[in-house]
């Protein structure tokens, strides 16, 4: 029967670990945590827009009309 082993993580030791940052400190680091989230969905779903503009007269309108 084999040996049982036991592994460790770094986390698993406290001069491994960050100390906690203080209340005052994070509520200032995490003011303005949301707008750039939206600044980068924001160009990434314009930049799709322009992609399917792109398409739609490059493509679709250069055929003229169907039917």
């Amino acid at each position: 029967m084999p040996e049982e082993e036991f592994h460790y993580t770094s986390a698993s030791k406290a001069e491994s670990v960050a100390p906690g940052a203080a209340r005052a400190v994070a509520i200032e680091a995490l003011k303005d945590g949301p707008r750039g989230a939206l600044i980068i969905a924001a160009c990434a779903v314009g930049l799709l827009l322009v992609g399917w503009l792109f398409f739609y007269f490059v493509l679709f309108m250069s055929r003229g009309h169907v039917g």
